[in-house]
């Protein structure tokens, strides 16, 4: 049954049709079912597990990992407001940017499917938009003010408010995880985790994110 959750998922990426689901919840029954259907979508559309999600509750964990789509969707769910790392080959970063997720679902429940079936679903993620790049520095994470503006709604401004203190902390994990699926991890880039959580938006990929220390990216899945 995993096979055939694998093409069904693989076919809602290629038509943007979307799933049921309590037709498929007898399928992924563990998180391994899951990763196992990550993966098999992911070679089924050709991506080559460049670019990753990442994140856990805290800094203990537990931890989720996924790899992401290289193209952007548009029909949102929401937006998170994340910062990036590129590594080298020891799983160590090299680079940061402001980075966007985009969230969407191939479920027809939507954010409201069960837990594993999201996770299969390449954790709802719809793409990942980045910004410019800069050489990595540790900044004063918890402080740092960051402002999300989105086509309609009022401008969020917060401090802080990653769940682990430190984008990074997740790089441990994420590196014993993707070393499963690819030997040489040089180059990959790997979304952090959210700030603030999800940003529900149902328009448009557009918007601007700054991040104190790291800029400011206007972004726009169309471009």
């Amino acid at each position: 049954m995993i096979e055939a959750l694998i093409q069904a998922l693989a076919a809602c990426h290629r038509d943007g049709t979307r799933l049921q689901a309590a037709d498929w919840a007898a399928a992924v029954q563990t998180e391994a079912d899951a990763y196992a259907v990550q993966a098999g979508v992911a070679r089924a559309l050709g991506w080559r597990f460049e670019r990753w999600k990442s994140g856990g509750a805290g800094p203990q964990g537990p931890f989720s990992h996924s790899p992401v789509n290289p193209v952007a969707g548009t029909a949102l769910l929401g937006v998170e407001a994340e910062v990036a790392l590129r590594v080298d080959a020891r799983g160590t970063p090299e680079a940061m940017c402001i980075a966007v997720e985009l969230v969407a679902s191939r479920w027809q429940e939507g954010l409201a499917a069960p837990a594993l079936l999201r996770m299969a679903d390449h954790q709802s993620n719809a793409g990942l938009l980045l910004g410019e790049w800069q050489p990595y520095r540790p900044l004063d994470w918890a402080r740092l003010e960051w402002r999300l503006a989105l086509p309609g709604q009022p401008e969020i401004v917060r401090r802080g408010g990653h769940s682990l203190g430190d984008p990074a902390g997740v790089l441990p994990a994420w590196l014993q995880h993707a070393r499963r699926y690819r030997s040489d991890l040089a180059g990959c880039i790997v979304t952090t985790g959210a700030w603030g959580g999800l940003h529900p938006y149902t328009g448009e990929a557009r918007g601007t994110l700054a991040i104190e220390g790291l800029g400011e990216f206007s972004f726009s899945a169309a471009a």
